[in-house]
């Protein structure tokens, strides 16, 4: 299936993002751009360290950037930084160009995947279950209202979870006309 739109993949750290949009490139044969890998990429540091010298703000203002740089490009899977979404500028960007996914995962499951990280700066310094409860809660509601569709990842392969997302767009597809 080709892309006619973009897909923006969100959801919490550790959800499957990277893993998710690799395999729909795959399925695809679009492109893939990763977000925080292009933002680190351009900014020639880690994104702790951009954190460190310049602030989350102007973190959060390259990622609308770039946003905004996306929307004019081709179709491609997008794979959003964690807190993409908590500027509504960077959901109505997203909306304008395309489907924005929710991937969702337990808080244990993400723990499982992200504690041995150590490019996590949200989580730096609080790399527990509880604090993830917490911050995952504190987002949920911003990752809801921005999705289009959301979708599990607990237990599921990247193929199986990427075949609903693709299922989901065929109908979609099939219901507009």
């Amino acid at each position: 299936m080709k892309l006619d739109q973009h897909i923006f993949l969100i959801g919490f750290m550790g959800c499957g993002k990277s893993t998710c949009a690799a395999c729909l490139c795959r399925m695809t044969g679009a492109e893939q751009i990763e977000m925080d890998q292009e933002i680190v990429k351009r900014q020639g540091m880690e994104i702790t360290e951009i954190f460190r010298v310049h602030g989350e703000e102007y973190f959060r203002d390259l990622e609308t950037d770039l946003i905004k740089e996306i929307g004019n490009m081709e179709p491609m899977v997008v794979s959003c930084g964690g807190g993409t979404v908590l500027r509504e500028e960077n959901v109505a960007l997203m909306k304008a160009a395309g489907r924005i996914i929710l991937l969702t995962a337990e808080p244990e499951t993400v723990f499982d995947r992200v504690k041995g990280s150590a490019d996590r700066p949200v989580l730096n310094g609080n790399m527990n279950l509880s604090y993830i409860k917490e911050l995952m809660e504190a987002r949920r509601p911003r990752y809801e209202a921005a999705a289009d569709a959301a979708v599990a990842t607990d237990g599921r392969t990247a193929e199986e979870i990427c075949e609903e997302i693709l299922e989901q767009r065929k109908e979609e597809s099939h219901g507009a006309r």
